[in-house]
């Protein structure tokens, strides 16, 4: 095609033995898992010659808190666990991808975000997300929020609450949004600025806005999407209202150390 640079995410878990005291979080001497995505935007010109123009990289620092035993967070709506990648197990697109299903993907994530912008819609939340989403979809959110499963709990562990703890919020856009095949996704820098009625992780209310960059990859299945994968840098979030999550260890017990 006529394209000057191509963009390319990669996600997973880092996995290492915890063997040392990361960002003051106390070291377990047991395996650890660091959950990233980054995305990559790649000069394919013949005068970039392929290099690296700039990369976005989330990682989900209070999961390795929680592994280590000092949770910064309270009690989180849902699940903590090793998220696995898609179901379908193809997740590495390592041959060159339909363009008409890529198209589906990428036009199916639009009318989801076009959905999520409208609060004021008629519909129900239920009645609004089944419109682009599978009844069983999974929500794997990050640590502090959690995952969930089907529509239904995603609406009381997440997305009713969140919906429910802003009174304004502005989207600012995405720095990058694309699809391959049956996955897309996008992130910003940042996406969203909030403000606050209170509620949200133990947020208290504010009439201040606040800035939240977010991840987000999909995986689309036939009509409507099954599977999404979410990245926000709650460290980000909660500094511009004057909580250092790191510190918070401090006061915590920390985990038993192992040699």
């Amino acid at each position: 095609g006529d394209e000057k640079t191509v963009w390319v995410v990669s996600m997973g878990h880092l996995m290492g033995l915890f063997d040392n005291d990361w960002l003051g979080i106390p070291r377990t001497g047991r395996m650890a898992f660091l959950r990233y995505c980054e995305f990559t935007e790649v000069d394919v010109t013949q005068l970039g010659g392929g290099k690296i123009l700039q990369s976005a990289m989330f990682v989900d620092i209070p999961g390795v808190m929680v592994q280590a035993g000092v949770n910064p967070f309270p009690p989180q709506t849902g699940a903590q666990l090793i998220q696995p990648g898609p179901m379908t197990h193809q997740g590495l697109a390592l041959e060159t991808q339909s363009p008409s299903e890529s198209e589906k993907t990428l036009a199916l994530i639009n009318k989801m975000i076009s959905d999520l912008g409208n609060w004021d819609n008629r519909l129900s939340l239920e009645d609004e997300l089944a419109q682009t989403w599978h009844d069983d979809m999974i929500w794997w959110g990050p640590t502090g929020i959690g995952a969930s499963y089907t529509i239904e709990r995603y609406i009381k562990q997440h997305s009713g609450v969140f919906r429910a703890s802003f009174s304004e919020r502005i989207f600012n856009g995405h720095i990058c949004k694309f699809a391959e095949g049956q996955f897309g996704g996008f992130f910003g820098w940042p996406n969203l600025s909030l403000k606050p009625i209170g509620g949200f992780m133990g947020m208290a209310a504010s009439e201040q806005f606040y800035d939240m960059r977010v991840v987000d990859i999909y995986r689309r299945d036939g009509e409507k999407l099954a599977e999404n994968w979410v990245f926000i840098d709650l460290l980000y979030f909660f500094s511009q209202q004057g909580i250092d999550i790191l510190s918070r260890q401090k006061t915590l017990s920390p985990a038993k150390q192992t040699n």
